[in-house]
C-alpha cells in the first residue's frame, strides 16, 4: 500500500505497521474487556453495529450535498467522491455546510442514541455514563493531503475528568488507504516527556496540541509501530484518551465518513468546551 498522512508518505512495512487485536469475543465479559482496554490502551471491536443501519446513515450525510458532488451513477451511501467540489459549498463543517446540520438532526442523534453504545462505555467506566454533546462527524475525499496528526485526546479535554473514553466508528468500510485511525503501539504508557520533542516537527506552529504530523518520524522517534486495520461499517473502536494515535489520507474514490463520540461517568465534570454541538470552526 502507498500510505502518507497529511501529505507526508510512510512506508507499509512490517518495521512500521502492526494489525490491531480484535476484542468483540469478550464483549460479553466486561471485566476481561476492561483488562484488555487498559492493557492495550484500545479495544478494536468488528461488527458491534448493525452495517445497514451504519449505512443508512452514510446515505442520510451524503443526500445532503449539492449535485455534482458525488460521483455520476453512484448511489449516496457508497459515498463516491466525484473529484469536484460544487461552487459555493461552505467550509467543511461550518454552519451552511451538511455536516454542521446533520450532527444536529434527528437521524444522527436516534444513531448515537443505541444502547450498544452506551451499555459499552457503561461496562468499560464502571458505571452510568453520559455521552458528551460535542460529537464530531469527520468527512475527507482524495486529493485533499488533510489527515488527524499525531496525537492525545486528552491535549484537547483537559479542563475536565480524565474519566473520558472515545468511540471512533467509521460511517462505512474503510481500509488505510480510505483514511482509517492508526495507533501507537503501547503509546498510552509513555511518559509527555518522551514525545515532548516531536512536536517541534509540526505543520501548526501556532498550535501545541498536535504531537506531530510525520507518523514516520513519530514511529521510529518512539520505535513503536501504528497499529491498523480494514475496518468495515458496524465496526466500533474505543480508545483511552492517553493513547497516540492520528489517521492517513483517503485516496480511494469511496471518502472517509466517520463520528468521533467521548463518554464520560455520571456526575463527573466534563471539559465545559465539550457540552455544546460540534461546530469545525470552533476552535475546541
Amino acid at each position: 500500500m502507498n500510505l502518507s498522512s497529511n501529505d507526508v508518505p510512510i512506508p507499509f512495512s512490517p518495521e512500521l505497521f502492526g494489525p490491531l487485536r480484535p476484542s468483540a469475543y469478550q464483549l460479553s465479559d466486561p471485566a476481561a474487556l476492561r483488562e484488555r482496554l487498559h492493557s492495550d490502551g484500545y479495544l478494536y471491536l468488528p461488527g458491534v453495529l448493525d452495517r445497514e443501519e451504519v449505512l443508512r446513515l452514510r446515505g442520510g450525510y451524503f443526500s445532503q450535498f449539492p449535485s455534482g458532488y458525488l460521483a455520476a451513477g453512484s448511489r449516496s451511501e457508497e459515498g463516491v467522491f466525484s473529484g469536484r467540489v460544487p461552487q459555493g459549498l461552505p467550509a467543511y463543517g461550518v454552519a451552511g455546510h451538511p455536516a454542521h446540520s446533520f450532527v444536529r438532526s434527528a437521524a444522527f442523534h436516534r444513531f448515537l442514541n443505541n444502547p450498544r453504545l452506551s451499555g459499552l462505555a457503561g461496562n468499560l467506566l464502571g458505571g452510568s455514563v453520559e455521552m458528551l454533546p460535542r460529537r464530531i462527524l469527520r468527512h475527507f475525499h482524495r486529493g485533499l493531503g488533510l489527515a488527524s496528526r499525531a496525537h492525545l485526546d486528552f491535549d484537547y479535554m483537559n479542563e475536565g475528568s480524565s474519566r473520558v473514553l472515545t468511540l471512533w466508528i467509521p460511517v462505512g468500510d474503510c481500509p488505510p488507504q480510505t483514511g482509517a485511525l492508526v495507533y501507537l503501539e503501547d503509546s498510552h504508557r509513555l511518559r509527555p516527556e518522551e514525545y515532548a520533542a516531536l512536536r517541534d516537527t509540526t505543520d501548526r506552529p501556532g498550535d501545541r496540541r498536535p504531537i506531530c504530523h510525520d507518523l514516520e518520524l513519530t514511529a521510529r522517534h518512539l520505535g513503536r509501530r501504528w497499529l491498523w486495520a480494514d475496518f468495515a461499517a458496524g465496526d466500533v473502536m474505543v480508545h483511552l484518551p492517553q493513547i497516540i494515535h492520528a489517521s492517513l489520507d483517503t485516496t480511494t474514490n469511496a471518502m472517509r465518513l466517520s463520528v468521533d463520540v467521548r463518554f464520560v461517568r455520571s456526575g463527573d465534570t466534563p471539559d465545559r468546551r465539550w457540552l455544546r454541538s460540534w461546530s469545525a470552526d470552533d476552535g475546541a
